[in-house]
């Protein structure tokens, strides 16, 4: 689904990321994690055009899609969430759902019924201001928005930031939700251990650079990434 080779990006003269490849699987849901600062979200927002590509080229479902702007990934069916100011806070959940499908044709309230059955919380919200929503509404209502062009690949960046467990653990449920429905997911998450347990695959990122990468699993069971950068067990996850 996509393919990353040798990816060197930033922001003006400075190199954030050096050669990295990844590759995502049609279906799969695959996991970036590593230190802060060490370029998951630059990782992203260059898959999506919003960076200077300096080197490397970028595949999706079979096409270059290298140096495209996001608004033709999007036709595409790349969706897009990123971390922070991801919703727009003086427009309704109704009117952030639609902005969602405005490059679509016809009618767009099926796909905001079908946006409102994986987040059923929205529904009695549709025309309240965004920016009034708790944190992990307007977590819910970006990725509903992300949503709307019924994407075959979504990219998500630190979905659960500054979410309470509780918050956190419904959220994580809607998006391994999303995924069994067909959609390839990868996605940038400081929650390591809780976004991997729910994905196929892993990558560990150090310094702007590939460090390590296997399935979920043998990531969460190989002690040496636990103890560098998995962290304690909390008894939320």
């Amino acid at each position: 689904m996509l393919s990353l080779d040798c990816i060197t990006a930033g922001y003006t003269d400075e190199n954030i990321i050096n050669e990295v490849s990844l590759q995502v699987n049609e279906g799969e849901m695959v996991t970036i994690i590593g230190p802060n600062g060490c370029g998951k979200s630059t990782l992203m927002k260059t898959i999506f055009g919003l960076t200077r590509m300096r080197g490397g080229t970028i595949q999706f479902k079979g096409r270059d899609i290298t140096g495209m702007r996001p608004d033709q990934l999007v036709q595409r069916g790349l969706s897009y969430v990123p971390q922070e100011r991801n919703v727009f806070p003086a427009l309704t959940v109704k009117e952030n759902l639609e902005m969602g499908g405005i490059a679509l044709t016809g009618d767009i309230e099926e796909r905001i019924s079908l946006v409102l059955e994986l987040f059923p919380t929205l529904a009695g919200r549709m025309d309240q201001r965004a920016g009034t929503l708790s944190g992990g509404e307007q977590k819910m209502l970006a990725v509903g928005r992300a949503m709307i062009i019924s994407p075959s690949m979504l990219l998500l960046d630190e979905p659960s930031a500054a979410l309470s467990p509780k918050v956190m653990s419904q959220l994580f449920s809607e998006i391994k939700e999303i995924n069994e429905r067909g959609v390839t997911i990868l996605m940038v998450e400081q929650n390591a251990r809780r976004a991997l347990a729910i994905s196929d695959r892993g990558y560990i990122m150090e310094m702007g650079r590939n460090r390590l990468e296997g399935p979920a699993k043998s990531l969460l069971d190989n002690p040496e990434i636990c103890r560098l950068y998995l962290g304690k067990i909390s008894k939320n996850i």
